[in-house]
């Protein structure tokens, strides 16, 4: 089904909403005109505009699998060659949500990625990331926080290390750890001491669960790991216990439906699981996860989920007014936020 047979309110009523983007990457958000810039001036060989992008976004024609998408990511980490790159690629994904309206941003990154590109210092890498956030915050006028990723796939001792920087730059702007990465290959139950040490330290979690494997893992998440929200997590019906856990401790699942297609978690569009899921009684809040790869905006998504999947803009509301109330930030100001997103936000 073509997006533009269905969508019936304008694009522009879409982009003036009020939005809270819980569940973005820094290393998906790369722009592609900077990728090919970046190309040109270090001297790269450059394919032709349309094979690049096919390197770097989802085509059409590509199949749509786990596979393909995160192949994309290999592309782009051959780019994080300098300092001033890897601030630019910050500033930019900031400066790209101001210009689609969202208030509130949680950008998660992962320091293990890109500091190989030139074997940069993890604590380095973090530091640059957080220096330019909080610039672009000021400069853009959207409240940014930070939170560190870490893949299931590598050592326990990176995780380690990146979780100890972490909580060292907590005052920073930095608020939470992610656990991402092949999942289907991998469980996160070795990092629950790590995880422990993080939330007595302060720091909030999310893990990545139940997106391209079973709904148990969503359940492994909330009660072994205290996860805090859930990374997509589109598979929890596979297990009544993590519907259980997740409506008794009103765990937020961070939904990306558009990337959800895109790397084969469901058949389609319309076969999405989110909608249940809201009917369900689960506190759902939308997001982008790669905007660049998946070529869209949050603006997109939330059209995606009313004009395509039936959301009402009153549930849409809901679902806004749900990702600022889950925003990792301290109570008052997390009472702020969403009053100023209930005061702006359309009732209807």
């Amino acid at each position: 089904m073509r997006l533009s047979d269905t969508l019936q309110r304008s694009a522009e009523y879409y982009h003036a909403l009020p939005k809270v983007e819980l569940h973005r990457h820094l290393e998906g958000s790369l722009r592609f005109e900077t990728v090919r810039e970046l190309a040109r001036s270090q001297s790269m060989d450059l394919p032709t505009t349309a094979q690049l992008k096919g390197m770097v976004q989802i085509q059409e024609d590509e199949p749509l699998t786990f596979e393909n998408f995160l192949s994309k990511f290999s592309t782009l980490r051959l780019f994080y060659r300098s300092p001033e790159i890897i601030k630019r690629i910050t500033r930019e994904s900031i400066e790209d949500a101001a210009a689609d309206n969202i208030r509130y941003m949680e950008l998660r990154f992962t320091p293990v990625a890109l500091s190989r590109a030139q074997d940069f210092p993890l604590d380095k890498v973090m530091d640059w990331v957080i220096a330019c956030a909080q610039q672009a915050e000021q400069e853009f006028g959207v409240k940014t926080r930070l939170i560190a990723s870490i893949n299931r796939h590598e050592s326990l001792a990176l995780g380690a290390q990146v979780t100890y920087l972490a909580v060292e730059r907590m005052q920073a702007g930095l608020v939470g750890i992610d656990i991402a990465g092949d999942e289907a290959g991998y469980s996160a139950e070795p990092f629950r001491e790590i995880m422990d040490y993080a939330r007595n330290q302060g720091l909030h979690i999310c893990i990545h669960a139940g997106e391209w494997n079973k709904g148990e893992n969503v359940a492994q998440a909330i009660a072994t790991l205290g996860a805090e929200r859930i990374g997509h997590g589109i598979r929890v019906f596979d297990s009544p216990q993590a519907v259980e856990l997740a409506l008794q401790f009103n765990t937020t699942f961070e939904v990306c439906i558009t990337s959800n297609f895109q790397s084969g978690a469901v058949a389609s569009i319309e076969s999405h699981p989110v909608m249940r899921m809201i009917e369900a009684g689960l506190n759902v809040t939308l997001n982008t996860d790669d905007p660049s790869i998946s070529n869209i905006t949050l603006s997109d998504e939330y059209r995606l989920a009313c004009e395509v999947l039936g959301l009402s803009v009153q549930s849409l509301r809901q679902k806004v007014l749900a990702a600022a109330e889950a925003a990792f930030l301290p109570n008052d100001e997390r009472t702020a936020l969403v009053a100023s997103i209930a005061a702006e936000f359309p009732s209807g």
